[in-house]
């Protein structure tokens, strides 16, 4: 993760240089506020879309994309913008915007970028064709102050000369719309090589005048993997509106810095093609198309199409899924698809505080912008597969953890098709993929996560399992591959499972004579394996293998293997560290790779240099995750009373990194200490620390939604615990909820008597009630007022009371049982 910036720094740099400010328009907010006190006064007439706020993490390094799209829409139109910018759009006023692409990802932490291809950008030539601006640094321009606009399904920008852009989507294609200043001819520039991470291997591009139409086609690089593998991507832009336009200058251009003329670009009035390859030498080399239109028309209407198949079929989807629609016709279509996917959960507007309404729907907005539903597109091995295929995974090691537990919850048909994804990769690849990027294998970061991913689906949903189209006994067998078999290279894909199970733990500097990878993050992988087998081992119960279940107990153990007790750290003894094959332990200090590290330059993520052995987090933070097992863990820590001061001191010290997923769980770990009231206590700091409605209001990427996900299952009071049916009881930010499971045709309200909004903040007031008294489900009240279970409240609905109190100290217990823990025999049977 990068440090967060600083948006004062940022403004100031901007005056210094004279720039215009571009954050998004207060139009934007004064909108979403206005549909909020519209929602509390007519509940049952609510637009849910008007209630997102898209631009939340489009600051602060939270890399989300802002653009036109549907619920997982393989297309996101947004804008690209100069510095640092995966997702293509910032609010930095610093930056210009360099085109208009119809392909981004959102809340990655690829540092280079993703996707971009096909930007066009609308451009005033008043010297003429030769005089255009076409290559990207002549090319840039700033925003109009405040004029950024975007909602569930439209996004617009206004650049400084007054030209306006704008955007609708549907799955695979949509239409981009262009308002120039009264007077003007309108020019475009059409990229062919340029991307974001500038990874373009060859292409071509074809214009054909009389029908109106640029096609496009070419190689790219991985954003998040392998710079050897390279994926294809086609785009059809239609220029004509149906009859409406009238091309006037068409040709070709081509640029680089240095070699050609004054421009630097060199222009083909009246040629209609480009087939070119990559720049060996190295230098960056840029081509594309460069219209223009007869007249001075003031608007201009684009259809754009894309595919990862061929141009045919990028056409083929502009026409089928557009064809002639309107703009507003479009939009309205991604609206009231957006709708459908948002009202899965519906809370009490009047009584629920705005800020929480906004964070609310803009997260469950994000946790249903990706992955990419990219069925019919595939290529390479997955070609004309009659699977289910989904892109931009990136990386399971973000997403199990909170992402999908949450789709479980209201959308099982898309969980299954993401799942059914997963294990077509086994059946294609060999392996299920950690990460899938640009439709190439990405970069392994704590193993083989899917195993967690897709034994969530087979615990909560193996009753409707071949309904929904998966087979359960595959599903299982691409779990047994990744614990079982070693890749080739597990840096791609599946786990260094070999020596894991030889030695009992992931071994540092150990000789692997069977397969290739990165020897770093030793402690972290072995803390993930042991986890991942304990998924495997849940499945096992579920499908009666014996001889399995013994076996992948005893390696969700494994965990307790890295657990040096004879490290000490801030007077506490007992951390999670890397080993050696011989058995020794290598000394890490716990801090390192912390937010309190003295080091800022300490590598701590895929480096080769990362000697901590832990990934994107440190000792402290990694000691605490055997989320299966934690009353282990409290015994490892010196008991209840030392696991409480030991997380007291944890989130004192600044050790908690919130903006990393292996922090998710630890607010919630005092629940296992037998002190609930902490665990709300410390959630409510968690989510007003780190979280507002602001564009900077993520704390670091976004994750594929992770971030997204663990505010949402902070707001409604509960949290998953992944790979099993076991939910933890908080306290929730809303009076009232109910989520809407459509497939399995059950609706489930949770209601919190006794809610006071005064709780609502950062630190509760003494005196307010906040702190779980009792948990009552359909009528009857639970012994526990820790945890329940996903069978009993939202496979079969109905009504869940939770009532909280002021009085946190007669409630600082759970009550019969503490959450579930593998060793004191929880997890021994399955619903």
């Amino acid at each position: 993760m990068t440090p967060p910036r600083k948006l004062a720094s940022l403004l100031a740099i901007g005056i210094a240089l004279g720039c215009v400010h571009a954050q998004p328009s207060s139009i934007v907010q004064e909108s979403i506020s206005a549909a909020i006190a519209e929602a509390a006064s007519d509940p049952y007439n609510v637009d849910y879309t008007s209630l997102v706020n898209v631009f939340i993490g489009t600051d602060n390094y939270g890399d989300v994309c802002p653009g036109a799209s549907i619920p997982f829409g393989m297309v996101k139109f947004s804008t690209d913008l100069t510095g640092y910018a995966p997702a293509g759009y910032v609010t930095d006023p610093t930056q210009k915007i360099r085109g208009l692409s119809p392909m981004h990802d959102s809340g990655t932490g690829s540092s280079l970028g993703t996707y971009g291809n096909f930007e066009i950008m609308p451009l005033l030539c008043p010297g003429g064709f030769e005089t255009c601006t076409v290559r990207l640094d002549d090319r840039e321009r700033y925003r109009k102050n405040n004029t950024d606009e975007a909602y569930p399904g439209y996004f617009a920008q206004t650049m400084n000369n007054d030209i306006k852009m704008e955007a609708t989507s549907t799955r695979r294609a949509g239409l981009e719309r262009f308002t120039f200043p009264p007077g003007s001819k309108p020019y475009f520039v059409l990229d062919l090589a340029n991307d974001l991470p500038e990874s373009f291997a060859g292409g071509s591009l074809n214009i054909d005048p009389e029908m109106g139409r640029i096609t496009i086609g070419g190689y790219w690089g991985s954003s998040f993997g392998p710079g050897a593998f390279h994926y294809q991507a086609f785009a059809c832009y239609d220029l004509l509106n149906g009859g409406n336009q009238t091309l006037d200058e068409y040709g070709v251009w081509t640029g680089e810095t240095y070699g050609l003329d004054y421009w630097g670009d060199a222009k083909g009035l009246g040629e209609t093609h480009l087939n070119l390859s990559i720049d060996l030498i190295g230098d960056v080399y840029q081509s594309g198309a460069l219209f223009s239109y007869e007249g001075q028309p003031e608007e201009i209407t684009i259809r754009v199409g894309i595919s990862f198949v061929s141009v045919e079929q990028a056409c083929s989807n502009a026409e089928s899924e557009v064809g002639g629609a309107t703009f507003e016709e479009i939009m309205a279509q991604s609206k009231a698809l957006w709708n459908e996917q948002l009202s899965k959960v519906q809370i009490d507007f009047a009584r629920t505080e705005p800020n929480i309404t906004e964070l609310l729907y803009s997260s469950l907005y994000r946790a249903s912008l990706t992955p990419n539903n990219a069925t019919d597109e595939t290529q390479g091995v997955f070609a004309n597969t009659t699977h289910f295929y989904f892109d931009s995974l990136y990386c399971s090691w973000d997403t199990f953890r909170t992402f999908y537990p949450l789709l479980a919850l209201h959308s099982p048909v898309e969980f299954a098709q993401i799942v059914d994804t997963y294990i077509d990769s086994y059946l294609k690849r060999g392996w299920m993929p950690d990460c899938r990027a640009n439709n190439l294998p990405g970069w392994t970061q704590g193993g083989s996560s899917a195993d967690v991913i897709v034994g969530h689906f087979a615990m909560t949903y193996h009753d409707e399992a071949a309904a929904l189209g998966i087979d359960l006994e595959q599903l299982y067998a691409a779990m047994i591959q990744d614990g079982e078999v070693n890749p080739p290279e597990w840096n791609i894909q599946g786990r260094q499972t070999n020596v894991y199970k030889q030695y009992g733990y992931v071994p540092f500097a150990v000789l692997d004579t069977a397969s290739t990878g990165r020897m770093t993050r030793e402690g972290s992988r072995t803390l993930e394996y042991a986890y991942e087998d304990f998924a495997i081992r849940q499945v096992a119960l579920l499908l009666n293998k014996t001889d399995d279940v013994a076996t992948y107990t005893n390696r969700s153990y494994f965990y307790k293997n890295v657990w040096d007790a004879t490290v000490e750290s801030d007077g506490f003894t007992g951390f999670a560290q890397k080993r050696y094959p011989n058995g020794t332990f290598y000394y890490t200090d716990p801090i390192d790779c912390s937010p309190a590290d003295p080091n800022p330059n300490r590598e701590c993520s895929l480096q080769d240099d990362n000697i901590v052995g832990f990934y994107e987090s440190s000792s402290w933070e990694y000691s605490y995750f055997a989320p299966h097992d934690m009353a282990s863990l409290v015994d490892m820590m010196g008991g209840n009373t030392t696991f409480i001061d030991r997380l007291d001191h944890f989130f004192n010290a600044s050790y908690f990194n919130v903006g990393n997923e292996p922090s998710f769980n630890t607010p919630i770990n005092y629940h296992y200490a037998n002190s609930p009231t902490r665990s709300v206590d410390q959630v409510h700091n968690t989510v007003f620390s780190y979280f507002d409605i602001t564009p900077a209001g993520l704390p670091g990427n976004d994750d594929q939604a992770a971030m997204a996900t663990v505010l949402t299952w902070h707001l409604l009071g509960l949290y998953p615990v992944p790979g099993t049916t076991e939910m933890l009881v908080l306290s929730p930010f809303l009076p009232t909820y109910t989520v809407y499971n459509s497939y399995l045709g059950v609706n489930t309200t949770i209601t919190v008597a006794n809610f006071d909004p005064r709780s609502v903040q950062e630190t509760i007031p003494a005196g307010v009630a906040a702190y779980v008294k009792s948990v009552t489900i359909n009528g009857e009240m639970q012994t526990s007022r820790c945890h329940f279970d996903f069978y009993d409240v939202f496979r079969v609905g109905g009504e869940v009371v939770i009532e909280v109190t002021a009085d946190k100290e007669s409630v600082d217990d759970c009550g019969a049982s503490v959450p579930y823990s593998l060793s004191t025999g929880g997890f021994d049977t399955v619903r």
